[in-house]
């Protein structure tokens, strides 16, 4: 699947269909969002905000949640704020997420039946990585919105100014609703 994808990236190359999705680095909204690798968003999450190349920096993980204060979605932001020149983040949640209740014991299971050896995973414990916990789920999507928006909007290396707000999105309709964080 990946050499067909490289066959079309050559002819899209080739006959020049980048031109229309020529930007800079810098966001044109001044806005990072955080969202949901989900499939069901990659087009429709742009579509119902409006958003073109080049408006935002959007930084897609698994449920769209900050995890830990230190982890590559706060870098990603840190870079965006202080680099790229962004003034507001939204952390988008959306129905329906396959992050959502998912269950670290049986992504471990899958793991060990697809080959990772039992010491790599307890590798993990001894590395003072809780790794249930870094695998796990939530059980409610606001929950998991506002936890992020409080980590993200209380962080000690983010500016005081720093507009940071919380939606989750119908992953149907492309409605977004606001989550009330502190």
């Amino acid at each position: 699947m990946i050499d067909e994808l490289l066959r079309y990236n050559q002819e899209f190359v080739a006959r020049k269909a980048y031109e229309p999705y020529v930007t800079t680095k810098y966001p044109d909204k001044k806005i990072a969002i955080v969202a949901c690798m989900d499939t069901r968003l990659v087009q429709l999450l742009p579509a119902s905000l409006g958003l073109r190349n080049g408006d935002v920096k959007l930084i897609k993980v698994a449920g769209g949640v900050v995890l830990q204060p230190f982890d590559s979605v706060v870098r990603s932001l840190i870079v965006a704020v202080y680099e790229l020149g962004v003034e507001e983040i939204m952390i988008v949640g959306h129905t329906d997420c396959g992050a959502q209740h998912m269950n670290a014991p049986e992504l471990i299971r899958k793991m060990t039946s697809r080959g990772v050896p039992a010491d790599h995973i307890d590798m993990m414990a001894y590395s003072g990585i809780d790794f249930e916990h870094w695998l796990s789920g939530f059980d409610a999507t606001e929950t998991a919105v506002s936890q992020s928006v409080h980590l993200v909007r209380h962080h000690p290396l983010m500016p005081s100014d720093l507009i940071v707000r919380g939606f989750i999105m119908n992953s149907h309709t492309g409605l977004f609703t606001e989550v009330e964080a502190d």
